[in-house]
């Protein structure tokens, strides 16, 4: 019997279909990596990224995935090292914290039954304090703690450093990660109308918020009522894209010290642009989280509205009622 199990265990077709999702997942890593160092900003003498995207790539992975998917982000991380830097020994501690700390937010996102729809604000809330502010205090204080332990940051730059880090990973949990579930499972809209309204808010985004993120005029305001309008109209698909375009023209802006971000200092530019890409994705996250659901809760009163007048009706005219078969809840379609 114990043989047949160890047989079972090492099925080739099992065993490659893992090893092929072990590397999609490192490719995938490294790709989200290469894209966010095209960005930096210095603080304090060192380099961070105002979003790192390989952090909302790994946590939506292992929310796939499951735990199993740990070796491709380990994996993943090593091979953005090899690309910047020569590996050295220590690199070892950089590739441990950064594998652990989105392992800790999917343990921890499983722990309170997250569901990878975000069809409930607890989700959302969940996605925000456990996945990103709280998971990735393990990446930052292991990174920013070897930077200082091997000399290259001073002391004293320890805490400005440390929160750059740390807003840049979170960041890509909050912007990245529900774009990824969401192209999971995306649909397209069925009517026409719905395609016209969405080419509309396209069209108006693409306008809009290169002209707010490189005015010099404070204008970032202005992308508030595209996320609302996006959220009410198209949920956390829409609101999340728009988030998403709207980072990526923020942090090209602050990397280029224009618009908003002119004549600051990097420290200002850094708490400038994490201030407006948090507050901008958990407006996104948030607001659809509510709206899908309250509309959920909505077509659930609905349907058993109509059940129960059908169950009326039928008893009205002397008849058993009809049977019924469990349906598909919403969030599940």
């Amino acid at each position: 019997m114990a043989a047949v199990v160890g047989i079972r265990d090492l099925d080739p077709r099992r065993t490659a279909i893992y090893a092929v999702q072990v590397l999609t997942v490192a490719v995938c890593y490294y790709g989200a990596g290469r894209l966010g160092l095209m960005r930096q900003l210095v603080v304090e003498g060192a380099v961070f990224t105002p979003i790192w995207p390989p952090t909302g790539v790994a946590v939506a992975s292992l929310l796939i995935l499951g735990v199993r998917a740990w070796p491709g982000i380990a994996l993943g991380v090593l091979l953005v090292i090899v690309s910047i830097t020569t590996l050295r020994p220590v690199a070892l501690v950089n590739v441990a914290g950064n594998t652990a700390a989105p392992v800790c937010a999917y343990l921890l996102l499983r722990k309170v039954g997250f569901r990878t729809d975000l069809a409930r604000l607890r989700d959302g809330l969940a996605l925000v304090f456990l996945a990103a502010l709280t998971s990735m205090l393990l990446s930052a204080s292991v990174g920013v703690g070897l930077l200082t332990l091997i000399g290259r940051i001073d002391p004293d730059s320890f805490w400005p450093v440390w929160l750059g880090w740390w807003v840049g990973d979170a960041m890509g949990v909050l912007i990245v990660t529900p774009v990824l579930l969401l192209l999971r499972t995306a649909r397209r809209p069925l009517l026409l109308t719905r395609w016209k309204e969405a080419a509309g808010l396209a069209v108006i985004c693409l306008a809009l918020v290169p002209l707010a993120t490189r005015s010099e005029v404070s204008l970032l305001f202005l992308v508030y009522p595209l996320l609302i309008w996006a959220a009410l109209r198209f949920l956390l698909a829409g609101s999340m894209l728009c988030a998403l375009f709207t980072s990526v023209m923020a942090t090209v802006a602050a990397t280029d010290r224009t618009g908003p971000f002119a004549r600051l200092s990097r420290v200002e530019v850094m708490i400038k642009l994490q201030a407006f890409n948090g507050t901008m994705a958990l407006t996104a996250l948030l607001l659809s989280a509510v709206i899908m659901e309250q509309r959920n809760t909505r077509r659930s009163v609905e349907r058993a509205c109509q059940e129960l007048v059908e169950v009326l009706e039928h008893l009205t005219a002397g008849e058993a009622p009809p049977a019924r078969t469990p349906k598909t809840p919403d969030h599940e379609r």
